[in-house]
């Protein structure tokens, strides 16, 4: 035996060290900056928020009659304070506003999507100019946008020109709904038209001429083919336009403006208590709409089953060993 061999000990444990262990550390040394800049941009504002809820900030009388500045601990005072009284009716105006704005948009930037994909997918002469146009309005940012459809919906503009009335769409009532539904739904709808875009040109074209000689309908191609392999990419762009849009603030404020009850959404009535220094009341608004957000993601992911992270869980099975016996 050669002198740099090693000599085990009779009974004594060897501990062997895996290829996971080196490779786990790496990745987490490798994964610490990004864990840093999450902590501190993600988890720190949202527990800064969180506790901002629980304090009532600013100048107020005490029982003596004296003026009292500064922050003080009440608790679960500020969320008590949203569900009653003409805050509380306000509370759930803002809230039917953001919902109902959601399932609207949603719906119908999802169908003209589907439709601009499809649009966009075929091959045809000017192709490329069709996709640029289609996808110009995503680009623009959501303040121009809204100045640019604040213009259109004036009382002497495009929208009454063309129809031949006289409406005004800023003022409170179905007028200042309808326009905040056509800007975003005008805004976002090429998002998920790119998204399903992108699902559309992993499908084969050998698919689709297997369902042409067996005689299948374009209707039925669509449902039974195109529908389900572009659903994940689908799934995905949905729970983002639901995410964004149950967020909605500059699109409604912009356009109609603030104080509109008709469109006031639960991130407006956040910036307002905000901008009368009631940090306090805000932060218990930001925090409703935080566990909102939060629950309507969980319920999507588990209803629907959207992969967003792209299959966190790999099923490895692992092979059966034999328990027979081999023949010498």
């Amino acid at each position: 035996m050669s002198d740099s061999a090693s000599v085990v000990e009779p009974g004594k444990k060897v501990r062997r060290t895996s290829f996971n262990e080196g490779t786990g550390r790496l990745a987490a040394l490798l994964l610490s900056p990004t864990l840093i800049v999450l902590v501190l941009v993600v988890l720190y504002p949202i527990l800064s928020a969180l506790r901002e809820s629980l304090y009532q900030s600013g100048q107020r009388i005490d029982e003596d009659g004296f003026i009292i500045q500064g922050s003080q601990f009440v608790g679960l005072d500020n969320f008590a304070a949203i569900f009653s009284g003409e805050t509380g009716d306000r509370f759930w105006n803002a809230f039917y506003n953001t919902t109902f704005f959601t399932v609207v948009c949603v719906v119908l930037e999802t169908l003209l999507g589907v439709l601009m994909a499809l649009v966009m997918h075929k091959a045809f002469k000017g192709r490329a100019i069709v996709r640029a146009s289609i996808l110009v309005p995503w680009a623009i940012p959501t303040v121009v946008s809204a100045l640019l459809w604040k213009w259109i919906f004036q009382a002497d503009g495009i929208a009454n020109v063309v129809a031949g009335t006289q409406i005004l769409w800023s003022t409170e009532g179905w007028q200042s709904v309808l326009s905040v539904i056509i800007a975003d739904t005008w805004k976002t709808a090429p998002f998920i038209g790119l998204l399903v875009l992108a699902g559309l040109q992993t499908i084969p074209d050998e698919v689709y001429e297997a369902a042409k000689v067996d005689g299948a309908s374009p209707w039925k191609t669509f449902t039974r083919i195109t529908l389900p392999l572009v659903k994940p990419a689908l799934l995905v762009a949905v729970l983002f336009r639901i995410l964004d849009t149950l967020r909605m603030f500059d699109l409604p404020f912009v356009l109609v403006g603030p104080n509109k009850s008709s469109v006031e959404t639960l991130s407006i009535l956040a910036y307002l208590e905000a901008n009368n220094t009631r940090y306090g009341p805000a932060a218990a608004y930001a925090t409703l709409l935080f566990i909102y957000v939060a629950v309507v993601a969980y319920a999507f992911v588990k209803l629907l089953g959207a992969d967003v992270i792209g299959e966190a869980r790999a099923r490895v099975v692992k092979p059966k060993k034999s328990r027979g016996k081999v023949g010498a």
